[in-house]
């Protein structure tokens, strides 16, 4: 058996059944990335494991795209327009803080 054969043996049994994405150990997915990243972008989703625990998945931009869109809000302004506060309709202006009247200065005469 080759050593290319035993390491696609390595990878094949970490596969979950049923599940049709591939689980790399980390060292295995540095020494083999292009690898992964091949085959990801042919969309199967890659999971990389670190001491045995689930880690990272890598996949295709496109299947990122679509599982993460986009902030659709590209400045301050307009998030803040989108907000829940922006839309404060029982808002009263009672509410506003009112000043205290203010006192005059006494005179001091030397």
């Amino acid at each position: 058996m080759s050593p290319a054969q035993s390491l696609q043996d390595q990878r094949s049994a970490d596969v979950a059944p049923g599940q049709g994405a591939a689980s790399w150990k980390l060292e295995d997915a540095k020494a083999r990335f292009s690898e992964v990243v091949r085959l990801a972008e042919s969309g199967v989703p890659q999971h990389v494991t670190v001491r045995g625990r689930a880690a990272v998945v890598i996949l295709a931009a496109a299947d990122y795209a679509r599982l993460a869109p986009a902030a659709s809000s590209s400045t301050l302004a307009s998030l803040f327009a989108d907000s829940p506060f922006a839309r404060l309709d029982d808002f009263d202006d009672v509410l506003v803080r009112e000043r205290s009247p203010v006192r005059d200065a006494p005179d001091f005469e030397p």
